[in-house]
């Protein structure tokens, strides 16, 4: 899955890349082509949420951890607090965005002429793509790793 998901952020980068600069050079001849912007848009709704499980999958989210750090061995308890708190917040998300995507089929997009959910899916995929390594990282925690272990930092 990590792989995967980096490949697309890869891949969606390089084709975000392509478009902006293709724009860029038509608007020097005066010329526009709008469903660039429209699918550079939607490109970057989907590289925002996979980079969020990318980022999760490395444990690069921020953290502020001056008060967690003085637990000493209670922290294990709040990692798992915090990790439970986390995976219940990215349920929500998965199952909101579940809803907004199933009702929003109908609706397209202005210029593309696709359907809106097509953007609106990247919040319950990146969701649960992001839960799965939350809840790695909280099994990780359950076994008694640190943080250096889990992530090497």
């Amino acid at each position: 899955l990590g792989d995967t998901i980096d490949w697309a952020i890869v891949a969606i980068g390089a084709i975000m890349v392509a478009l902006v600069f293709l724009n860029v050079l038509l608007h020097l001849v005066n010329k526009d082509l709008a469903w660039l912007t429209e699918l550079g848009e939607l490109l970057m709704v989907w590289v925002t949420f996979l980079g969020g499980a990318a980022a999760a999958r490395r444990g690069a989210h921020m953290a502020i951890t001056e008060f967690i750090d003085q637990l000493g061995a209670k922290r294990r308890i709040a990692d798992l607090l915090i990790t439970a708190a986390s995976a219940l917040v990215l349920l929500l998300l998965a199952w909101y965005g579940g809803v907004i995507t199933l009702a929003g089929w109908s609706n397209r997009l202005t210029v593309l002429d696709w359907p809106m959910s097509l953007q609106y899916l990247a919040l319950p995929v990146g969701a649960l793509a992001t839960l799965v390594y939350v809840v790695w990282d909280g099994v990780q925690i359950a076994r008694g790793k640190t943080r250096q272990e889990r992530f090497g930092v």
